[in-house]
């Protein structure tokens, strides 16, 4: 890795930042001559200690004085849920814009507009008897996304499988039945996050696999590695020319049940009923406050996404992350701190079955991208601060650990190469450096779309803590002598996300 002392010698041959183009201006090469050319003076290494105090000062305000509490208390009672399209979806929009202003930021909605699915009122599985009458329920959540059943539900036999190439290889036993797709999350998994990687696969194409085998349903099993009775939904997507067919998410202890009688040769029949639906796109917003730096055309960019599952409160998820954005920036506010580049926070909307905020932010600025010297998620729920990750280049993450170190007493003092974040994702496009950060994980997804995911659920110290250590690592950022260096940028048809 280079140190800083280096990383200060090379960003001034980065034009990205100085000149605000996608150049890169070489360093002028020696002359060939006989005599070798003259020693250039040492580099100048940035003083980061000299921002300690204040990082320590942004860190005692968050837990002694903040108000991350109220805010997510605030946003989870007014707007507790807020799938995009939906009243409660515009509520918090309302509500995010008059906290922003009451931050001290200057406030703007960008629109967008986004999907509508709505769960309907019925969501029924129930374990038929030899005569077909109810004999017991299990709980389930549609999955975002999903089609109605027809009127009566769907009754059939259920078959478990724990991958797509088991389903293949039983496509003739999977026509005409309910399959179960119970591939667990993999509890060896050190990062949560990967084992969730490693499952969500079964919940967002798992409809069009299974109809293709000439399925009529499929079950998900929860993506938790909690065992209990909480199902959780999530997005799904039908693949283009299969038909659609219904889709839930049903909770790990039931998958476990079914599977394991299935697997002793008992034949189960259940009826599944749906009455979700999808409407046509609405009209809704980012929302993005400003504090203007004394170099504003430089820009900071931090943020989480202001939509949540219809279940639960979206506390973690993610609220906290809104919060996160805000608080650290009305602490720099609050605190008088200087920042050269101006701090940015934005609300996005529709993250959680579209990404279309994410999209349309990225569309309607595409013009200063040149001029976005980072961008800073937070979802990842409102743990215990662990540090952050980042897709910057070798000598940005070598400065970004090094600021990092400053956030030892939030606990924020690592950076691991890795994920931004979705919302932000579009804009590695641009080449802007992107940070993710990363609290604990053990906890997340026995909250992550379901019912559990409230405001008790969340620690305020925790939540406080977290929001320090962003505002932590804004304040250095803003402050920098010269902006983080930035990557190649992506071809425009590179995936987003």
């Amino acid at each position: 890795m280079l140190s800083a002392r280096t990383l200060a010698g090379m960003v001034l041959a980065l034009a990205v930042a100085a000149c605000h183009t996608a150049e890169v201006r070489t360093a002028k090469a020696p002359k060939l001559a006989a005599e070798p050319a003259p020693a250039q003076p040492p580099a100048q290494r940035i003083d980061l200690e000299r921002f300690r105090p204040d990082v320590d000062r942004l860190l005692a305000e968050a837990l002694a004085r903040g108000q991350s509490w109220q805010l997510l208390s605030g946003l989870c009672t007014t707007a507790p849920k807020r799938l995009s399209g939906s009243v409660g979806a515009e509520k918090a929009v309302q509500w995010a814009a008059q906290a922003m202003r009451d931050a001290g930021l200057e406030v703007r909605l960008e629109p967008v507009m986004v999907p509508r699915w709505e769960r309907g009122e019925l969501e029924s599985l129930l374990e038929l008897d030899a005569e077909g009458a109810p004999r017991g329920s299990f709980p389930i959540l549609a999955l975002g996304g999903s089609v109605a059943t027809s009127p009566g539900g769907v009754s059939a036999e259920v078959i478990s499988v724990t991958s797509f190439d088991e389903l293949r290889t039983r496509a003739a036993e999977a026509r005409g039945k309910i399959v179960l797709l119970n591939r667990p999350m993999d509890p060896g998994q050190h990062d949560c996050f990967a084992a969730y990687g490693g499952a969500v696969d079964q919940r967002g194409r798992g409809a069009s696999e299974a109809a293709k085998a000439g399925a009529r349903a499929v079950l998900v099993r929860s993506m938790t590695m909690a065992l209990d009775d909480h199902p959780h939904t999530g997005a799904m997507r039908y693949e283009n020319g299969v038909e659609p067919i219904p889709a839930a998410a049903i909770s790990t202890r039931a998958a476990d049940a079914l599977a394991a009688r299935i697997a002793k040769g008992e034949r189960v029949r259940l009826n599944l009923q749906l009455s979700c639906r999808t409407l046509p796109d609405v009209l809704s917003h980012n929302v993005v406050g400003e504090l203007a730096g004394t170099n504003p055309s430089e820009i900071i960019v931090v943020g989480g996404h202001l939509d949540a599952w219809d279940v639960g409160q979206g506390a973690h998820d993610d609220g906290a992350g809104c919060v996160h954005a805000l608080e650290a920036v009305r602490l720099i506010h609050a605190l008088g701190l200087p920042h050269a580049r101006t701090l940015r926070v934005v609300f996005f909307m529709n993250e959680e079955n579209g990404a279309r905020g994410a999209d349309a932010y990225y569309k309607a600025h595409e013009a200063e991208l040149a001029r976005h010297v980072l961008a800073v998620e937070s979802d990842a729920g409102g743990f215990t601060p662990r540090g952050f990750s980042t897709d910057a280049p070798p000598d940005g993450l070598e400065l970004l650990r090094e600021i990092a170190a400053l956030l030892e007493n939030a606990g924020a003092a690592t950076v691991k190469p890795g994920h931004g974040g979705v919302d932000i994702g579009p804009m590695a496009r641009a080449g802007v450096p992107l940070v993710g950060f990363r609290p604990d994980d053990e906890r997340y997804f026995d909250h992550h779309h379901c019912e559990r995911d409230t405001l008790d659920a969340v620690h305020p110290r925790e939540l406080a803590l977290g929001a320090g250590a962003i505002a932590g690592l804004l304040h250095v950022v803003a402050n920098l002598p010269e902006p983080l260096p930035r990557n190649p940028p992506k071809p425009d048809d590179a995936p987003a996300r």
